[in-house]
């Protein structure tokens, strides 16, 4: 683990809507051709789509599996045939520190966690067990290895909790208190802890509210939107519609992620948390009407339950340490991220709707 150097270039990717930068120049340095990754989390919603880039820059991968989902794009786009699987849970250290060690793993994307606020709030002490203890398993694991170079752990813009001032910068202090958002708190220090005492080379995200092709969660409001289009229901939106947050398109999301991977180990970057986001903050009911216009049905009026009171009403990231820093910016708007969405999943849905 005390590897803390190397060569650091870049990796190549595919399937976002638009291109950043960092993509084209990864075509180009290959950073990650056989590196040997392990992605925790590889059938969720973000894993998914980050072993994807990882096999499709080359990179040897290995994915720590709990459960079967047979509709993760993890299995859709037939990433689940190019890792190598390893049967296991975040809580099972001995577990953990098996697969690091027999794969022989050089870089981990931490991604795996209870990531549902609503199951958290219903089940705290599994969501501890699955983010605060699964991260600590990782990062102890990952101080334990000779191998390890470089680590990406998955955090949240929940962490900031209700600040008094927008956007939220790196330097706030971390307030959140709900039991999801108290989860990635500590998932959060643990990591600096880890590189502040042991020198382990990880690196923190904090991220805006993902969506994009490949999110089976219909509580959240994109795929909830989309779904309730496709079946001619008018969409549902729980809260008042005017609750705030930053939307990132998941292909952006998942570059961000490679780079912060490929860089962990730098000074500047190595126990450093960085806000990936757009800086470009929506509301809630400005997705649902971008949804509504590009289904072309307008008949198909929001409904404004106004049930929510409970949740935070405004979040959005400052993003400039990420673009200083890791040389990364989102390259989808908001519009053209909503149309891959709204396509994906009216394909997946077996519907033909006209997208204007």
């Amino acid at each position: 683990m005390e590897s803390l150097g190397g060569q650091h270039e870049s990796g190549t990717g595919a399937a976002a809507v638009t291109a950043s930068p960092y993509l084209q120049e990864s075509i180009m340095t290959q950073f990650w051709a056989d590196k040997r990754v392990l992605v925790t989390g590889a059938n969720g919603f973000l894993g998914s789509w980050v072993a994807r880039k990882l096999v499709e820059v080359g990179a040897d991968v290995v994915c720590l599996q709990r459960d079967a989902l047979p509709r993760s794009l993890f299995v859709l786009d037939g990433t689940i045939q190019q890792v190598a699987l390893a049967w296991g849970e975040l809580e099972d250290a001995a577990g953990v520190m098996r697969i690091v060690n027999e794969f022989e793993v050089d870089t981990i994307f931490h991604l795996a966690a209870q990531p549902i606020v609503s199951t958290a709030l219903r089940a705290p002490v599994s969501t501890f067990e699955s983010n605060i203890r699964g991260t600590w398993h990782v990062l102890e694991a990952a101080r334990l290895s000779p191998k390890v170079q470089r680590i990406a752990v998955a955090s949240s813009d929940k962490v900031y909790g209700a600040a008094a001032a927008l956007p939220y910068t790196e330097t706030m202090p971390l307030d959140g208190r709900g039991p999801y958002e108290v989860s990635k708190v500590c998932e959060d220090l643990l990591a600096q802890s880890y590189a502040a005492t042991y020198g382990v080379p990880v690196a923190i995200a904090r991220c805006g509210n993902f969506y994009g092709p490949g999110d089976w969660n219909m509580s959240r409001i994109v795929p909830g939107t989309i779904r309730s289009l496709l079946l001619d229901e008018p969409p549902i939106i729980r809260s008042d519609g005017q609750y705030v947050r930053d939307y990132l398109y998941i292909g952006d999301a998942a570059e961000a992620y490679l780079r912060l991977g490929e860089l962990a180990a730098t000074d500047g970057v190595r126990g450093e948390a960085f806000n990936v986001g757009t800086g470009t903050p929506s509301t809630v009911l400005q997705v649902v009407e971008l949804l509504v216009e590009m289904s072309g049905k307008p008949q198909l009026r929001p409904v404004i339950r106004n049930e929510v009171h409970n949740e935070i009403r405004a979040q959005y990231l400052d993003g400039t340490k990420a673009q200083r820093t890791l040389g990364w910016t989102p390259g989808t708007e908001l519009a053209d991220g909503l149309r891959a969405a709204y396509e994906w999943y009216a394909k997946q849905l077996k519907h033909e709707p006209v997208v204007s």
